[in-house]
C-alpha cells in the first residue's frame, strides 16, 4: 500500500510559478501528476520512473513544467512555470506498482492522492 500526500497548490497569476510536492510512503515503479478539469477525465501531466528516472510530459506542458524526485525523502515535485489560463485544475499525485512513466499515457495508477487545486487568475 502506498499513501500519497500532495501539497503546494494555490492561486497564482498568469505567468507565475508553483511547485507541487507529493510525499509518498511505500515503494512504487512509476509516479507522477495528473490533472482533472471540471467535467473531464483525469489526464496525465508528467510522470517519472522510480528507478531510472525516465520521464514523460504531456505536450501542453513541455518546456514549462519539470518533474523531479528526491529519493531520500521519497518525494516527487512538479515545478510549474509560466502558468497559463488553461492550466487550472485539480492536480493529483498518483503511483503505480507495475508501470513507470507510461502511467501518464495509460491513465492508470494503483494509488492516488487527494488532489490539490491550482488556480491561475489575475
Amino acid at each position: 500500500q502506498v499513501q500519497l500526500v500532495e501539497s503546494g497548490g494555490g492561486l497564482v497569476q498568469p505567468g507565475g510559478s508553483l511547485r507541487l510536492s507529493c510525499s509518498a510512503s511505500g515503494s512504487y515503479t512509476g509516479i507522477g501528476w495528473f490533472r482533472q478539469f471540471p467535467g473531464k477525465e483525469r489526464q496525465g501531466v508528467s510522470c517519472i520512473g522510480s528507478r531510472d528516472g525516465s520521464t514523460y510530459y504531456t505536450e501542453s506542458v513541455k518546456g514549462r513544467f519539470t518533474i523531479s524526485r528526491d529519493n531520500a525523502k521519497n518525494t516527487v515535485y512538479l515545478q510549474m512555470n509560466n502558468l497559463k489560463a488553461e492550466d487550472p485544475a485539480v492536480y493529483y499525485c498518483a503511483a503505480d506498482s507495475l508501470f513507470r512513466e507510461g502511467i501518464c499515457v495509460m491513465g492508470r495508477a494503483d494509488y492516488w492522492g487527494q488532489g490539490t487545486l491550482v488556480t491561475v487568475s489575475s
